[in-house]
């Protein structure tokens, strides 16, 4: 009986732990330590040639291909805008440890057109602030197709959270995640997510996911700042 007392206790820290030290909106990128993601030319990021461009500062692709920085990141706060089209189902890449065969070696967090039949019907964990294939966000706050969206991104070791217009909407505990069957809320995993988040590092690349699904995705403002 002791043992489960302190096994409860425990584990309600950590919920309080992690509440605490999640954000409760979007940071000022004005402040020090924040610098663009990428270089506005896009000469210190990995891409394929002639797929990703920027054109009055807004970053998109033509095809299914994904744009990485240079360098890994470990703890860290990703700022961003994005706007769908319809049927868009896009993502930011978080601690990719394998961009040649990125989706099992990271962790996706959503982008999707919710108003789009495919996705609106579609796993919660599939929606827009997901952490995709495994916990789905608490609302769906993404604008519609042709409207600017804000979406902040932070990671703090095995932490991440997701912030979407103003309000936090998700956040995983990597530890959590030990199957490659169910997610903790009993929900299924997809099957080409075939290794458990908890053996997965808290550290990689970054990434954005292109033109995926056939339909188009478009940034702008892309911040980062180190943890």
């Amino acid at each position: 009986m002791k043992t489960t007392a302190l096994s409860l206790l425990f584990a309600l820290l950590a919920v309080a732990t992690m509440a605490q030290n999640a954000p409760t909106g979007h940071p000022d990128t004005s402040k020090p330590g924040w610098k663009p993601l990428f270089a506005a030319n896009l000469s210190d990021a990995s891409h394929p040639k002639s797929i990703w461009s920027v054109t009055d500062g807004v970053l998109t692709a033509t095809e299914d291909k994904t744009i990485w920085t240079a360098v890994p990141y470990e703890s860290f706060e990703l700022d961003m805008e994005f706007k769908t089209a319809p049927g868009t189902n896009s993502g930011v890449i978080a601690y990719c440890s394998d961009t040649a065969n990125w989706i099992p070696n990271s962790i996706e967090i959503q982008i999707a057109d919710d108003y789009a039949k495919q996705w609106s019907e579609s796993p919660k964990n599939w929606q827009c602030g997901a952490f995709f294939g495994h916990k789905g966000a608490t609302k769906s706050l993404v604008k519609k197709p042709g409207e600017w969206n804000r979406y902040t991104v932070t990671a703090r070791g095995r932490k991440l959270y997701v912030v979407l217009n103003g309000a936090l909407v998700n956040e995983m505990n990597m530890d959590d995640y030990t199957s490659v069957e169910r997610n903790p809320d009993g929900s299924d995993v997809p099957k080409w997510l075939n290794k458990p988040v908890a053996s997965l590092p808290a550290k990689g690349f970054i990434g954005l996911q292109g033109k995926h699904a056939g339909a188009p995705i478009y940034f702008r403002n892309l911040n980062i700042r180190a943890l």
